[in-house]
């Protein structure tokens, strides 16, 4: 546990998960107005299964002191060069398009590795809670890893770590890393891969998951809904399914089930 008794693991939680968001409206996943940002998952094969890169943000700014993937937000010259969407010539790129060309780009700032744009495999898109100060839409790509020295930038990482997602959680668990709601149901995801193209693979044949986030509290605290929650639009109403991170205590608790 962190020095003076703070659980460093739920740090963050008011920034995601604590208290009630305003409602979802169907516009909400793709406002132009909310910024947009793209995320890399490496993943290696190590000697005991698959392993991902993970940089420890500094004390400050953004995600200060977390556990996170390579990625960040779209800048102007990442829109540079890619071609535009349907007839319209001189249409803007797709959003996912400019969110991998900013992967690609961070990750090479961040942590000194060189990817190409088709090296990247969609995974899911993440849209805030509505209603925060401070929202950003994250769409995160798996890659393999390219290979070469990681020598994390020096304003953007503190450390750098190959580890396997079931680590990562546990640690998480123990308070001895801070992880935010997307990468920890990433890793989530990811835990039971014996090796980087069975990920990958799974990844092509599963489609981008949308992840269109609610913050709400339950009896336990804080928790984030996502749309395949029976009680997704309103706690102690619709159906029994559920699709939820319960974020108040650790060990955090991920449920999915139909119901």
């Amino acid at each position: 546990m962190a020095s003076g008794g703070v659980r460093r693991g739920v740090l963050h939680v008011p920034a995601e998960g604590d208290g009630e968001s305003t409602p979802r409206r169907p516009e909400d996943g793709s406002d132009p107005a909310v910024p947009v940002a793209g995320t890399v998952v490496l993943l290696r094969d190590g000697d005991a299964g698959v392993e991902v890169l993970l940089l420890e943000r500094p004390d400050r700014g953004s995600f200060a002191g977390a556990w996170v993937f390579p990625g960040g937000k779209v800048d102007p010259g990442d829109r540079e060069g890619l071609g535009g969407s349907g007839d319209l010539g001189d249409a803007a790129p797709p959003e996912e398009l400019v969110a991998r060309a900013a992967g690609v780009r961070e990750t090479r700032e961040e942590a000194g590795l060189t990817l190409r744009p088709a090296d990247l495999v969609t995974l899911s898109v993440w849209d805030p809670p509505p209603g925060r100060p401070l929202r950003i839409r994250t769409w995160f790509f798996l890659a393999p890893d390219p290979g070469g020295e990681v020598r994390p930038a020096p304003d953007e990482a503190v450390a750098a770590r190959w580890l396997r997602p079931a680590d990562a959680l546990a640690a998480h668990g123990r308070d001895e890393l801070i992880l935010y709601p997307p990468t920890w149901v990433t890793l989530h995801g990811l835990r039971d891969h014996d090796d980087a193209g069975s990920a990958l693979a799974a990844a092509r044949l599963g489609g981008i998951h949308r992840f269109e986030s609610v913050a709400r509290r339950g009896a336990d605290g804080p928790m984030l809904l996502w749309q395949e929650d029976g009680e997704y639009d309103s706690v102690g109403a619709g159906g029994a399914a559920r699709h939820r991170l319960e974020v108040g205590a650790l060990p955090w608790r991920y449920t999915r089930s139909a119901g």
